[in-house]
């Protein structure tokens, strides 16, 4: 009994200098773990569009941080129950865990299965966080120590946090949270039992549990959880087997959103990688409320689709992709074609047959479609310089047998075409097959901004045809010239000079000597016509360039650009008469800001495409909209009054002024050369814009509340073809856009600052109306500025206005 007791005691100080001999030797140098204390795991950043859906998320890890008090119990007892069942209990270690497993493993050495650790949830936390991976008895020693240490330092449920925050559950899902959202499309708390326990089987080996390829593996390793969680108390049997019974059936996380908004986030992206580094963008858990509407997002992005394709489409056929043999296996020699970029909506097609009706073609998957005729009519010969033929009078004339090419099926696809006299390789008839029509991806590309004109927020932003075939956002990016769309900006110039929409300005050629060796600029109207005198609403109505010219020169171009400079437009732009018919250079943005600024009367405004941003613990970083509202707080409503907001936008140009301009680009949809926009039935205002040769296209306008922008024209600048102006390829889309952002909305017309006097007048000479006067329009004025009936002098070059009003003889400008 003695000797037993001598060996008994043997072995625990052999034991106990075991223990310390690790200590001494494993125990040095291992990481601060309490440094766990301050850790913060990478949160990915969520982007809420305007209405809180989600826009966009980044991240290296993508995880969702959740606190362990708001994680049912249910859930942490499927974890407890599949990971460490004695975790409550136990000081780091679970030495009967151990002692079992240890007994496994001498069993599984003899029949050849893989030994099976005990680690606890406290070693895997210093494991994931402290260690590395590597599979050594050192790493184990070491990883026990830590447990010890972690235990003594951090409660049970602080340790249970920080594990079911970081670990792996595969489907790029780091964190519980991030799991329940990527696996079941749901927050934790709306899990199910059955969900539940899946989760809890994952962090063990995700990829071996995977629930599409290894379904039946998946579904064994949940039941036993769930099995484990009755044998620990936590559920019934009848629970368990109730859960057991469900299917697994996953719901892979929705789309982020339900329309397409690539411009607007990437240029949300930069400006946080800008602000805040890209450590805090992609790991910060930062979360951003955009000003994007989603409804004016999507119309935005159809329009503009459509608008390009139906420019591209006035301009012809550039012919096929590429070409391939028909013979043999040519669904493989059409997959290996590379997928154009730009075509996400539209198919591959190997032309097979072309027929007086029009052309049989394969698609990539074997089976065959029909293109009709009326589906390429479209399609004239594409000629240099953005020049047509006549329209094909075959389909010979548009497609051959192995053209590849786009197609989209058509709408109503229950209309099948019978295919008469045409048999598969096997010589089998391939009978009725889908109509589709003839695609080609624009070569032309443009821009759309929409915008709160009192606020500067932007509501929807397309950049481009397709951001997967060009990052480039034009919206933002590309400085262009804006040509005609500046004229308001002239015309605002000169109201302010004294100027009024019924001054009389010559319309007549106009030379001006450039400098020795420079010939002479002679500036032209787009009609190649003289009009005679002409009101300065005319001039802006029908976008007359040379009395544009002689208002910039009678005002001086330092004006012109000093009012500019207001509106936010003058960067880049030299003192020259060139200029004030839009030589300088803008973006699609900074344009629609400075017409959104007319219409919110006069009132200074930034575009901004964030109205906030919030930390992880939800502390508001940034705010747009600064200004203090200490009604707004309120939480019930008691019969209160609203509460009155401060407005401390900077006035920019006198109110009266700015709806004068505005009341003149009415016009210019009314009568003008923004006529096509009348359509939409609702009071609209805005100019077209085109730069010489047609090489840039816009119309920028506005309803009362709402601003928007269009740009069409080539990457490499070159003409958009004969015929084409700001009118025909940038104001349908702007027509568009309004039509379907108006849709069953009756419209407001503009609101009428204080001190303007609408005045009949005579539309075409600015005089006031006599009774009889068929063309008679109500005019802006502000009181006193009003025409008299008598003479009124005709602005003829520098100096030609008298103080006193009479015409001054003089050469006007004339060389």
């Amino acid at each position: 009994m003695a000797g037993f007791g001598g060996m008994a005691l043997f072995s625990g100080l052999l034991l106990a200098g075991g223990v310390i001999y690790a200590l001494l030797v494993y125990g040095r140098d291992l990481p601060d773990y309490r440094q766990l204390a301050d850790y913060e795991p990478p949160v990915m950043t969520r982007v809420h569009a305007g209405d809180g859906s989600v826009l966009a998320e980044f991240a290296t890890e993508k995880r969702l941080f959740i606190p362990i008090e708001v994680i049912p119990k249910r859930v942490v007892h499927a974890f407890l129950s599949a990971e460490d069942k004695n975790f409550y209990q136990h000081p780091g270690l679970d030495f009967m865990g151990i002692a079992r497993a240890m007994v496994m493993n001498v069993r599984n050495v003899f029949v050849g299965r893989r030994p099976v650790g005990a680690s606890t949830i406290t070693q895997q936390v210093a494991k994931n966080f402290l260690l590395t991976n590597e599979v050594s008895y050192e790493r184990k020693i070491k990883e026990a120590i830590l447990a010890f240490r972690i235990e003594k330092a951090f409660s049970k449920d602080r340790i249970l946090e920080l594990y079911l925050n970081e670990i792996l559950f595969g489907y790029g899902s780091y964190g519980l949270a991030a799991a329940a959202l990527n696996y079941f499309d749901k927050s934790v708390d709306e899990l199910t039992l059955a969900e539940s326990a899946y989760l809890a089987a994952l962090p063990k080996a995700p990829y071996n549990y995977h629930p599409i390829r290894r379904k039946e593996a998946a579904i064994g390793r949940r039941n036993w959880v769930l099995g484990q969680m009755q044998e620990n108390g936590y559920i019934s049997k009848d629970a368990m087997q109730t859960a057991q019974a469900q299917p697994l059936d996953v719901r892979p996380r929705s789309a982020a959103a339900n329309f397409r908004a690539d411009y607007y986030e990437e240029a949300v992206r930069r400006h946080l990688a800008r602000d805040y580094g890209t450590d805090e963008l992609y790991g910060g858990g930062l979360s951003v409320r955009t000003s994007l509407e989603p409804r004016l997002q999507a119309i935005a992005e159809k329009a503009m689709h459509d608008g390009l394709i139906a420019y591209d489409r006035r301009h012809g056929w550039r012919g096929p992709i590429t070409q391939r043999s028909i013979e043999g296996d040519w669904p493989s020699r059409l997959a290996a074609v590379p997928t154009m970029l730009g075509m996400a909506d539209w198919q591959m097609a190997l032309v097979h047959d072309v027929r007086a009706a029009g052309a049989v073609i394969g698609l990539v998957d074997g089976s065959y479609g029909f293109i009709p005729f009326d589906e390429m009519r479209w399609a004239r010969r594409w000629l240099p310089g953005e020049r047509v033929s006549q329209s094909p009078d075959d389909p010979a004339d548009v497609l051959s047998i192995g053209d590849v090419i786009a197609v989209e099926p058509l709408p109503d696809q229950e209309k099948k075409t019978v295919l008469d006299r045409f048999v598969t390789d096997a010589g089998e008839p391939v009978g009725a097959v889908g109509s589709y029509a003839l695609r080609q991806i624009p070569a032309v590309e443009g821009a759309l901004v929409a915008l709160d004109p009192h606020t500067g927020r932007v509501l929807a932003m397309v950049g481009g045809f397709d951001f997967a075939a060009s990052q480039f956002n034009r919206a933002t990016q590309a400085e262009r010239q804006p040509g005609s769309a500046f004229k308001p900006f002239v015309y605002a110039a000169a109201l302010e000079e004294g100027f009024t929409p019924s001054s009389l300005v010559l319309d007549a050629p106009f030379v001006i000597d450039q400098g020795e060796g420079q010939g002479k600029w002679k500036p032209r109207n787009s009609s190649n016509r003289f009009y005679g005198p002409s009101t300065l609403r005319l001039g802006l109505e029908k976008s007359r360039n040379l009395m544009t010219i002689r208002v910039a020169q009678f005002i001086g171009m330092d004006k012109v650009l000093g009012l500019a400079n207001r509106f936010g437009l003058a960067q880049g732009m030299e003192p020259n008469l060139a200029h004030a018919l839009g030589a300088g250079e803008v973006t699609p943005i900074d344009l629609t800001a400075a017409y959104a600024m007319l219409v919110n009367g006069g009132k200074k405004i930034e575009p901004s495409l964030i109205d906030r941003i919030q930390d992880r613990y939800g502390k508001t970083i940034m705010r747009n909209d600064q200004r203090d509202c200490p009604q707004c707080d309120a939480t019930e409503w008691h019969n209160q009054a609203p509460p009155t907001l401060p407005d401390h936008r900077p006035q920019i140009i006198d109110p009266r002024i700015a709806y004068q301009v505005v009341h003149m680009l009415e016009g210019v949809v009314e009568r003008g050369t923004g006529r096509r926009i009348r359509s939409v039935g609702i009071p609209l205002a805005g100019k077209t814009g085109t730069t010489n040769e047609s090489f840039d296209a816009w119309f920028v306008g506005f309803a009362p509340d709402l601003a928007v922008g269009v740009f069409v024209g080539f990457d490499q600048p070159r003409s958009l073809g004969p015929g084409e102006e700001g009118s025909s390829a940038a104001a349908p889309i702007f027509r568009d856009f309004m039509a379907k952002a108006f849709e069953g909305e009756q419209g407001i017309p503009f609101r009428i600052p204080q001190g303007v006097r609408l005045v009949r007048v005579d539309a075409q000479t600015g005089v006031p109306a006599r009774l009889g006067d068929q063309d008679v329009i109500l005019e802006a004025f502000i009181p006193g500025t009003e025409p008299s009936g008598g003479d009124i002098a005709v602005l003829d070059g520098p100096g030609s206005l008298a103080l006193d009003g009479r015409l001054r003889k003089g050469t006007g400008g004339l060389y």
